[in-house]
């Protein structure tokens, strides 16, 4: 069976869910497990702090990110989840 050219989870999700498995994760990592370039990566990051879903604080030289898992999905059809909600069915409970 030929691999997908497509995936379920949007790039912003799969990065969400790096940084919900690793909190002090470097955009290189995300970029290789994503599979998207270190720049995407770096794009993506920031969409997500800008909306509020992460917050990025320096600790020495990294970025360390938490997670605001109490805010609600931005799909208008999803708003009764949270992004906590959504994080713990897709990577575990034992994440977050």
């Amino acid at each position: 069976m030929p691999a997908a050219s497509w995936t379920f989870l949007t790039n912003h999700a799969q990065a969400l869910l790096c940084i919900a498995r690793d909190p002090g994760i470097r955009l290189r990592d995300i970029a290789d497990r994503v599979g998207i370039t270190e720049r995407s990566a770096y794009a993506i990051v920031l969409d997500l702090a800008e909306a509020g879903y992460i917050i990025k604080e320096k600790t020495g030289r990294r970025n360390r990110y938490q997670i605001q898992q109490h805010l609600p999905l931005p799909e208008p059809s999803s708003r009764e989840r949270t992004v906590g909600e959504v994080l713990a069915l897709l990577a575990g409970s034992d994440i977050l």
